[in-house]
């Protein structure tokens, strides 16, 4: 089985940045998108950023748009997040999808392969 490991979450002031990183590890596949979840406690999973290799297109949650960057590669992905706020606080989660299933890289259910999270903590 193809895995994903996280890195790169740790503690950060309010306006920090951090860059979290996903290395696919296994048998390595290209993918249909990319992207980067969260999930803070007693919230659900939320779409964060996400790439279509098809269409090459990037897409971001309204709460992070001009903050978060995704980029990377079929090996690796990256989410450079700047200007952080407490409320970016939460396990975030890299995943990869191998086909088209539903089209919308926004759903989780989209998504074929899982990291097992980072925990980000910003401070006021």
């Amino acid at each position: 089985q193809v895995q994903l490991v996280e890195s790169g979450g740790g503690f950060v002031q309010a306006g920090g940045s951090l860059r979290l990183s996903c290395v696919a590890s296994g048998r390595t596949f290209s993918t249909y998108g990319m992207g980067w979840f969260r999930q803070a406690p007693g919230k659900e999973r939320e779409f964060v950023a996400a790439f279509s290799w098809s269409a090459g297109n990037t897409y971001y949650a309204d709460s992070v748009k001009g903050r978060f960057t995704i980029s990377g590669d079929n090996a690796k992905m990256y989410l450079q997040m700047n200007s952080l706020k407490p409320e970016d606080t939460a396990v975030y989660y890299c995943a990869t999808s191998v086909a088209y299933y539903s089209g919308n890289l926004k759903s989780a259910s989209e998504y074929d392969v899982w990291g097992q999270g980072t925990q980000v903590t910003v401070s006021s």
